[in-house]
């Protein structure tokens, strides 16, 4: 019997961050409706939409645009998720976008189109399952041979390094560095979310992954409540027949359109498994691209005696040897006064050809191997070891430099893992090769080397604006003392690169006179062709395989897409720029930023692997078209997939009748609007005219796509491949319409890691919390394209609104025959109608721009709170509350929640409200816009309320601090409320001018806040005009007319809302009476309003500081 008790290895998965709940009653009420409605939905099909039929709407008798006009449609999609595990919480957060969004659309009258698929193309899988065969063989089928003590490790984090290319834009965290699992084994992974012990050994079948995760994923977005079209669903790979024939139908294009080419690229590459290593397929380093360097082939002419005596009788009698440096600056090279390498380092002396020979690290020839560098592709020839010590005082030849024989020299800080290990000295424009040669010429005897060596003229080779010996210049002005003050070494390092690049002119050399930039090309090409130099390709930073390599760059022979053709890249870069507005929506400036970046570094990919799971090129088949290049188009797929297929793998026929072979090229080019129809495609494919132009209504009536919905992570790859492959395949009219890239999610306000326990799987959270609950705690997570946090008390809390909401709404229903009839009374019943018309509106707005956090707090929190706030007044003036406002604010509250929270909106609906249809197919409520007037006296009526218990405050401070008063809070106690019509004479001359800055037609000022902060400072009284200007400001954004705010009059009467607020003042502030004052300026007299307007004597210098709008209170005892 297997061993089902968890190793170990397994403790830090087992431990969990998360919170623990306490009682599950509420939750489990809500559930239950949960999975009702869920049922429900899915037996009457209420997410299965179609296009307008043909026999309805004959296919030529209208135009696409204007089937659309007819009948508004809205199609959705999110990357399809890889098929190697369970969804979790960040999935669900980018679902959550989409499917907000395809419940607003649904309640605007649109046909909506959410479906999605399963991407299992790639290494991922394939590596998984090759680790669980070597596993199996290692400790049995059940794994019962694993002892505790076997090794653990943690799978190490993607460390921080520098940018080497500041105009490369990186997703702050990609996939691999979102999580580190603190095991080494594939099996304790699989364990770990769930598997069996006894089904594991399945998933060493790469297959049984794709029959097993499928399934898995739609029952945690079913339980969520997701309103997904299942009919579309696939697989991708030659698992899937029909899929396979839209992939190669897409590569075979991409190739006639000259997209796809053939040739020599460096690309990232795994010696271990022998291919490309791209993005989908690392563990570690995704986004990480090669970095191209010049390397110098520095001819050893006298070796140092410890490096004659280690290397004799190892190299060829009169065998040519060079220390390689690799530099980014090729342009400096006449500048070189000595070669560093790293003391402890350990080097090599590599056969590059026939009686030549390289120094450098094993790490570099492992690169050189196979970009061409050696005699024997992928042969490493080592014909000695040498410590980087030995070579100091090696006496080496340095092409193009003003010294043409040179020192090798000791620098501590060289590196193994960047470059070759041996770096070339330029002090005239490197700080940091400035300061170790003036470090070594001060301390020669400490560094065992002789003075002069480091005393080579530092001679002027590039003029800038600053100097022509700019790294001396920055060393002395950063005031760098020694190699030892890397963070200032580091800052002159980006300035000398960046002034001597984009400033500077060369000085020497044959292409003197001309601008370092245009020259830099030049210079390398008269290196290489002169046999003094070659390309060198290495990672910018560390690749890891999925299989456990670390990665190389290799220069092969490969099918890649050729994203830098310039006309191609044109087109992109104009797309996403949507200047005349025709273009991409990005929803952010941050998202078209980074677009715009990646169109501009992307240039060659390559699109094929002989290793992993995939479709075959077409024209090539022992490779497989790799994971990022068949998942660019398949939106279009989605449009006709159950016309193919029932069922995932394509095993069972779809609705067209359709067998794999007959969906032919040509088939695919009329089906997305390429070409029309003849008689020759339906002879050839045998597909009924009538079926291939109800394929083609699909295609041309739900694309273009309306919304693309994806982590930021991917804008580097995937959704820029998908931007370019729409360009190049399809008509303008049915390219992408927007993107929405969201940050990624944390967890409680810490990153999600399984390691530190900190982890939710989505269908943790809804078995946790419910399915609505936790999609109110995705909208309230955040919606920008920072990351954004699910905090855990958001949906626990929700758990218990959605149910005391719901118990609320039921025994008032009940109890229905104790609520109000008649008129609408001209205060609590207006001002909570006027605030539920503006909130809705607002929801609107919100829903319309896709900020679900803001439409989250104006259709839920604001909304439950207006109802309170109703209850409360209508509860203090001793009425109850209006029958009409109430049924209505429960309508309006299922409707308003219906995107975001569609169970319990579905349950008040058609269980309270009575409703036959799902509210599923009801649009979104049409209300009166806000009255501003009545606006105004809601928030007066906030403000006030709010006023009147800081007053209290207040006049118990000044008692505290020993102030003498009267007034004992423990006595019965009376509140005077002084207001006044008239305003202050010195507010005017702030009213004329923010009359003069402000523009009514678009209700903005035209001038920014810091101009008009200034003129309000020149003008005196700072600390009592800012409040007052920025109340106008309030008043006149939340629309009241520009004519009463300026002519200081207010917009609704002051007297009659406070007069009306009385019963509810003095029940919450627990008093025996109120009274309400009229006062005007510097009088000694007032009106009693609450007593017939009575005149009364003003005693007190509170009254004075009344002003329309913000009336004064008097606490006294009674």
């Amino acid at each position: 019997m297997a061993d089902t008790s968890v190793p170990k290895a397994l403790e830090a998965l087992t431990l969990s961050k998360t919170k623990e709940l306490k009682g599950t009653e509420k939750r489990d009420t809500l559930v239950e409706i949960e999975k009702k409605y869920q049922l429900k939905w899915e037996e009457d099909h209420i997410f299965e939409v179609d296009a307008p039929s043909t026999t309805e709407i004959p296919l030529d008798s209208i135009t696409a645009d204007e089937l659309r006009e007819k009948y508004p449609k809205f199609f959705g999609t999110i990357a399809y998720p890889y098929m190697n595990g369970r969804l979790h919480a960040g999935h669900a957060f980018s679902f959550s976008k989409i499917e907000f969004h395809t419940g607003f659309a649904r309640m605007q009258g649109k046909r909506c189109l959410f479906p999605l698929g399963y991407h299992c193309t790639g290494l991922p899988i394939k590596a998984s399952a090759d680790k669980l065969v070597k596993e199996v063989e290692m400790f049995g089928r059940d794994f019962q041979r694993y002892k505790e003590k076997d090794e653990e490790e943690a799978v190490p984090v993607v460390p921080k390094g520098a940018k080497d290319d500041v105009t490369k834009f990186n997703a702050k965290k990609g996939k691999a560095a979102a999580k580190t699992v603190k095991v080494k084994y594939q099996f304790q992974i699989l364990q770990s979310i769930g598997i069996p012990m006894e089904e594991i050994h399945l998933f060493a079948d790469p297959q049984y992954w794709l029959q097993f995760f499928p399934p898995e994923c739609k029952k945690d977005l079913t339980n969520f409540g997701a309103r997904i079209d299942w009919r579309r669903q696939f697989v991708t790979t030659e698992a899937n027949p029909y899929y396979d024939a839209f992939v190669r139908w897409q590569m075979i294009r991409l190739k006639e359109l000259n997209k796809i080419k053939f040739g020599k690229r460096y690309t990232i590459y795994s010696i271990k498994d022998g291919q490309p290593c791209m993005d989908h397929d690392r563990s570690e380093g995704e986004g990480v691209l090669p970095q191209e360097y010049t390397a110098l082939k520095l001819k050893v002419l006298e070796w140092a005696p410890k490096a004659a005596e280690k290397l004799k009788g190892k190299l060829p009698e009169g065998a040519n040897v060079f220390l390689v440096p690799a530099t980014l600056r090729p342009e400096t090279m006449y500048g070189q006064t000595c070669c560093f390498v790293g003391p402890s380092l350990s080097y090599g002396v590599f056969k590059a050809a026939e009686n030549e020979y390289y120094v450098i690290t094993e790490r570099a020839a492992k690169n050189m191997a196979f970009q061409g560098a050696f005699a024997q592709e992928g042969v490493i020839e080592k014909a000695a070891d040498v410590l980087g010590s030995d070579l100091i005082g090696t006496l080496i030849n340095a092409p193009l430099s003003f010294h043409p024989q040179v020192r090798v020299l000791p620098m501590d800080t060289v590196l193994a893992t960047k470059g070759t290990g041996v770096v070339t000295s330029v002090p005239s424009d490197s700080p940091d090769d400035f300061a170790m040669v003036t470090e070594l010429a001060k301390k020669a005897d400490f560094y065992g080397i002789k003075k002069e060596w480091a005393e080579l003229e530092v001679i002027p080779i590039i003029q800038t604006p600053t100097s022509d010996l700019l790294a001396p210049y920055l060393v002395k002005k950063l005031k760098i003392s020694s190699p030892k003050d890397t963070k200032q070494l580091l800052e002159a390092k980006e300035l000398a690169y960046k002034e001597g690049f984009y400033q500077g002119v060369l000085k020497v050399g044959d292409f003197k006179g001309e601008k370092v930039e245009v020259a830099k090309p030049k210079v390398r090409e008269q290196l290489v062709k002169a046999g003094e130099a070659f390309a060198y390709c290495e990672p910018e930073n560390k690749v890891v395989s999925r299989s456990g390599d670390e990665c190389s760059v290799a220069l092969l022979d490969q099918w890649y897409i050729d994203y830098g053709e310039e006309s191609w890249r044109a087109i992109a870069y104009d797309y996403v720029e949507n200047k005349d507005g025709t273009g991409l929506n990005t929803y952010s400036s941050d998202t078209q930023h980074a677009f715009k970046g990646v169109v501009d570094w992307l240039r060659q990919w390559a699109c094929a692997r002989t290793y992993g799971l995939g479709s075959k090129i077409p024209w090539d088949p022992h490779f497989l078209v790799e994971s990022l290049s068949d998942s660019t188009v398949y939106m279009a797929y989605y449009t006709v997939a159950h016309w193919l297929h029932k069922d995932l793998f394509g095993r069972e026929k779809g609705k067209g009748d359709i067998a794999p072979e007959q969906m032919i090229d040509e088939v695919w080019d009329y089906i997305f609007c390429r070409a029309p129809l003849t008689d020759d495609v339906i002879t050839k494919s045998k597909i009924p005219k009538a079926t291939l132009e109800g394929m083609r209504r699909e295609f041309e009536y739900f694309y273009p796509l309306d919304l693309r919905v994806s982590g930021k992570d991917l804008i580097p790859n995937h959704l820029t491949f998908f931007l370019y492959n729409h360009i190049a395949l399809f008509p303008r009219e049915y390219w992408p319409r927007s993107v929405r890239a969201n940050g990624h999610l944390q967890l409680n306000g810490e990153k999600m890691s399984k390691s530190t326990g900190n982890f939710m799987t989505l269908d943790d959270v809804v078995k946790k919390y419910g399915a609505d609950a936790a999609r109110v705690a995705l909208a309230d997570a955040g919606d920008g394209i920072s990351d954004s946090n699910f905090v855990e008390d958001v949906a626990d809390n929700t758990i218990l609104r959605f149910y005391n909401n719901k118990e609320w709404i039921e025994e008032t229903v009940k109890g229905v025959d104790q609520l109000r009839t008649g008129e609408l009374n001209s205060f609590q019943d207006a001002l909570f109608d006027n605030e539920m018309n503006g909130l809705v509106n607002d929801a609107k707005k919100y829903y319309e721009e896709t900020s679900y956090k803001l439409a989250l707090k104006a259709g839920h929190y604001d909304f439950l709170n207006a109802r309170d706030s109703y209850r409360e007044a209508c509860n203090a003036a001793g009425i109850a509350l209006h029958k009409d406002l109430v049924f209505k604010y429960i309508r309006l509250q299922a409707l308003i929640l219906t995107p975001i929270a569609p169970h319990w909106a579905e349950y008040i609906w058609q269980e309270v409200l009575g409703e036959k249809t799902s509210i599923q197919f009801a649009r979104y409520p049409d209300v009166p816009a806000a009255d501003p007037i009545l606006t105004a006296a809601r928030e007066y009526v906030r403000q006030t309320a709010s006023s009147v218990n800081s007053a209290e405050a207040a006049q118990l401070k000044r008692m505290a601090k020993g102030k003498t008063s009267d007034f004992d809070p423990k006595k019965p106690k009376k509140l005077t409320v002084f207001v006044t019509e008239s305003f202050p004479a010195w507010q005017a001359k702030y009213i004329e001018l923010l009359q003069e800055v402000w523009d009514p037609a678009t209700n903005t000022q035209n001038l920014d806040d810091k101009d008009l902060n200034g003129r309000i400072g020149k003008m005196g009284e700072m600390k009592k005009a800012m409040p007052f200007v920025q109340s106008l400001k309030k008043r006149l954004r939340d629309g009241e007319p520009a004519d009463a705010v300026f002519s200081r009059k207010l917009a609704f009467d002051e007297k009659t809302t406070l007069l009306a607020m009385v019963p509810g003042l003095k029940r919450t502030a627990g008093l025996e009476s109120v009274q309400i004052v009229a006062v005007a300026e510097g009088s000694k007299k007032g009106k009693n309003l609450t007593n017939g307007g009575e005149e009364v004597d003003i005693k007190t210098p509170v009254a004075d500081s009344a002003i329309p709008g913000q009336p004064s209170f008097l606490f006294e005892n009674v």
